[in-house]
């Protein structure tokens, strides 16, 4: 399962932050709202932007993170 880090434009309230549960969500003080989480497959991220885009609020950034349980390589 992928992480991803979402930021859209706007502070989302909390009727609205629940629809993106489980991902966490964070208020930013620069106006924008931090959401940080797994996401299943692609098919749960291409709904996690339709519920995004259904918001009419601006996508700024969409970000894979690292998997950080993943083996290092040997040398």
């Amino acid at each position: 399962m992928e992480q991803y880090e979402i930021v859209i434009q706007g502070h989302l309230d909390q009727r609205r932050l629940e629809q993106f549960a489980p991902l966490a969500a964070t208020l930013l003080p620069t106006g924008e709202t931090l959401l940080v989480g797994p996401v299943i497959d692609q098919a749960a991220l291409h709904g996690l932007l339709t519920r995004i885009r259904d918001l009419g609020v601006p996508l700024l950034r969409l970000q894979r993170k690292p998997d950080t349980d993943e083996e290092a390589p040997n040398a």
